[in-house]
């Protein structure tokens, strides 16, 4: 019989260049999540911090980074809980890198991923991973893969993951409602939501994947009435979203059953296919450039 994880989907709402204000936050959250049973709990992108790189403070405020990396091990080895500390932005240099870990009940870290796809903003202040591959990694969940935000819109990056045995995929997000032109946002203010949550149920059932979606959320006191996107869920297969949240700051918490990406693999094979000789795609398993 496969596994049921319970899983902590926390749509915090950063303040900008707040990291101790905001870790306290998430640690309270991840705290509560461990005393209902969970496995894991999983955070937005640029949690600690809020996006905010023009501002002279940002640099300074994301090299405190590493220190809170530590804490975010303490935590999940104190409290037996899987973490995925949304991201940590890092600084290397004069560079600033986007990550995102995915830290074991034990307090190890299990995998590191540097975002890929930055959104074209973000392109005049981080360094991408550029041609590095995406690479699954084994946890107390099975094997899993790490995404962030912009990433969701390339199902190539799922594709690499799933060829390396990826069942659940993590992306953490800041997405809101108007990152797109004020023509864009004119033709359907909803419009990042039909996005987010077509993209999710797709990438899920093309991919027989869980993918746990977690995108920052607005002030709890504002409600739904705020830009910032939410909508954090898990989509998988056959169903499509378990646990979706609205707008606003706060925390779902969602049975995972993982016989339910064994029986849409049953169905589909997309995994079968992909392993099989003659397989239509193989040059996108290929990772030596020397072979292309």
């Amino acid at each position: 019989m496969a596994p049921v994880y319970k899983v902590a989907l926390i749509q915090l709402h950063p303040k900008p260049l707040s990291p101790k204000e905001n870790f306290a936050k998430a640690a309270s959250f991840i705290r509560d999540a461990a005393g209902k049973g969970c496995h894991l709990a999983v955070l937005p992108e640029y949690h600690l911090t809020s996006w905010v790189p023009e501002d002279p403070a940002f640099g300074p405020s994301c090299a405190e980074s590493p220190a809170y990396l530590k804490k975010y091990q303490e935590l999940a080895k104190e409290l037996s809980i899987c973490i995925v500390p949304g991201t940590i932005v890092e600084t290397h240099g004069g560079s600033l890198s986007n990550i995102a870990y995915f830290i074991s009940d034990t307090g190890k870290i299990c995998g590191r991923y540097q975002k890929k796809n930055l959104w074209h903003p973000e392109r005049r202040h981080l360094v991408s991973s550029a041609h590095e591959p995406h690479r699954a990694f084994d946890t107390p969940l099975g094997r899993v893969g790490l995404l962030v935000c912009w990433d969701l819109a390339f199902p190539e990056a799922f594709r690499e993951l799933i060829a390396d045995g990826a069942e659940i995929i993590c992306v953490p997000a800041f997405w809101t409602m108007k990152d797109v032109t004020d023509e864009g946002y004119a033709l359907n203010p909803d419009g990042e939501a039909v996005f987010l949550n077509s993209a999710i149920a797709s990438r899920a059932f093309e991919n027989t994947s869980a993918v746990i979606f977690v995108n920052a959320g607005g002030p709890p006191e504002k409600g739904e009435k705020t830009n910032y996107a939410g909508l954090s869920q898990i989509g998988v297969p056959h169903i499509g979203s378990l646990g979706r949240m609205g707008r606003a700051e706060g925390v779902s918490v969602v049975d995972l059953d993982m016989n339910v990406l064994k029986i849409a693999e049953e169905n589909y094979k997309v995994r079968e296919d992909m392993k099989a000789e003659g397989w239509h795609y193989a040059y996108t398993q290929i990772r030596d450039e020397s072979k292309l």
